[in-house]
């Protein structure tokens, strides 16, 4: 045999044994075969301990979960699964605003006629249409504003005493409708004598006897109640 074939086998022995050693180091406190593995007791299976056997070798050997199951180390913990994030419950949408609805602004009128020749009171008629006016036309509005009243003549007599009559007649109103519960603070009143003739009383003639003119000239004795207000437009229709 050659000097480099010798060297060959003994660098393989040495490799053997050095293999050996560590298989048999990686079982210390156990009797090991030549590889290195734990001999086991013929029909007990039994790992054969060595007088240096102690529990922390044991622990400690590769073959301890074959020996020692009960003194091998506890496995790492596995790491616990991330806590999942608490689900967010989903954001309701915002409410859109209503839009807001701006009042609109009214004006109505009622002329209360047929008043008595040379008397300032609202007659019984008068005031039933006066208190229809305000239930239906008046109180469904929003705000009341202000409350004008004026009062009127026919053209007989002097200025002087129709100008005082005509103011007569617009009080008796106001004093009515306060009663009613409108607010003083919001009428204003006057009056207008025969100024503003109603236009049909323009062909009662002068000629016609007294109690004729009287009777034809009967829409100018009057008085005209104005209420300037706000209401609120009506709802749009629902859409089908």
């Amino acid at each position: 045999m050659s000097s480099a074939s010798r060297n060959i086998l003994a660098g393989l022995a040495t490799v053997a044994l050095f293999g050996a050693a560590s298989a048999q180091a990686a079982n210390e406190g156990y009797v090991t075969d030549m590889n290195g593995n734990v001999v086991m007791a013929a029909g007990a299976g039994v790992c054969i301990r060595t007088g240096t056997w102690t529990p922390a070798l044991a622990a400690a050997a590769t073959a301890c979960k074959q020996c020692t199951p009960d003194l091998c180390p506890a496995p790492p913990a596995a790491p616990k699964p991330a806590a999942k994030p608490e689900a967010k419950p989903e954001a309701k949408p915002a409410a859109k605003p209503k839009p807001k609805v701006e009042p609109i602004n009214v004006e109505l009128k009622i002329e209360l006629q047929g008043i008595a020749f040379g008397k300032p009171d609202l007659t019984d008629d008068n005031k039933k249409e006066l208190d229809e006016f305000l239930a239906t036309e008046v109180k469904p509005l929003n705000t009341v504003g202000a409350v004008i009243i004026t009062g009127h003549t026919d053209r007989i007599g002097s200025q002087k005493f129709n100008k005082k009559l005509s103011e007569e007649r617009a009080i008796k109103a106001r004093d009515y409708l306060t009663g009613k519960g409108i607010d003083q603070k919001l009428v204003f009143w006057e009056g207008k004598a025969d100024k503003q003739p109603i236009p049909v009383t323009k062909f009662c003639d002068n000629k016609m006897k007294r109690k004729q003119l009287i009777e034809c000239l009967a829409p100018n004795r009057r008085v005209t109640v104005e209420v300037v207000g706000t209401k609120l437009p009506p709802a749009p229709k629902p859409k089908p």
